[in-house]
């Protein structure tokens, strides 16, 4: 896939994807209306400002990281062509998944709603399945020791606290 055709449908699956999982779907179900801070906590509003400022970049990066690095899209019809594992992908190896659930949590803080908080319990379970029932064997396949050396250093949804780097090869 040649990066312009990347760019383009890292953007467009941007829209369509996290777009309807974090922006519609909190939407849907808030309407963006501000209740009450749970459980009387004020605070939580905070937390969720600072989880929604947090989240957004990760997600942006991850995204520009697939089509410029890896040559393709997070959409499993035009996958990227090289396993990415700089930026965010060195600390947690999903972190545009991290980003999405963060978004959707951080509305649900902000806003005071459960049902925000509970899409965002229900999408990470959705997600996780996915990611072990099909992405990492899907990956494995397609990157072979490659993955399997960064799956072993870098863990799928705790972030390390320092950057994985890709060992040089010995030289003889």
């Amino acid at each position: 896939m040649k990066r312009l055709s990347a760019v383009l449908g890292s953007a467009l699956f941007l829209v369509i994807a996290p777009g309807f999982v974090a922006l519609y779907m909190p939407w849907l179900l808030s309407r963006w209306h501000v209740a009450p801070a749970l459980l009387g906590f004020p605070p939580f509003r905070w937390i969720g400002i600072a989880l929604i400022v947090a989240g957004l970049p990760v997600l942006l990066d991850s995204f520009a990281r697939f089509a410029l690095q890896g040559l393709g899209t997070p959409a499993p019809i035009a996958p990227p062509q090289r396993l990415v594992v700089t930026g965010w992908y060195r600390y947690v190896r999903n972190p545009m998944y991290v980003a999405l659930v963060a978004l959707i949590i951080g509305q649900g803080l902000l806003f005071g709603r459960t049902n925000v908080l509970e899409w965002g319990l229900v999408f990470f379970l959705l997600t996780h399945l996915f990611v072990v029932v099909y992405e990492e064997p899907h990956l494995r396949r397609t990157f072979g020791s490659e993955y399997d050396a960064y799956r072993a250093a870098v863990h799928r949804w705790l972030p390390r606290l320092r950057p994985y780097s890709v060992s040089a090869p010995e030289s003889p």
